[in-house]
């Protein structure tokens, strides 16, 4: 008797839902994060590369 209450209250309690969908919330913004920081990774590349090869010649030609 004692164990089916047990298992009928464990069914019924809902406290572990809530921060397993906080738990899912976080994985999805990390996800996003990680897309987006991958996203703009190469175009970042990209800049920097352009940055340092216009301030290379601006040093070459002022010498």
């Amino acid at each position: 008797m004692k164990t089916l209450k047990f298992l009928r209250d464990f069914a019924r309690d809902e406290r572990g839902a809530t921060a397993i969908e906080y738990g899912l919330i976080l994985a999805m913004v990390f996800l996003a994060m990680v897309g987006a920081a991958s996203a703009l990774g190469d175009e970042q590349t990209s800049i920097f590369s352009r940055m340092s090869t216009t301030s290379v010649s601006a040093m070459q030609g002022s010498v």
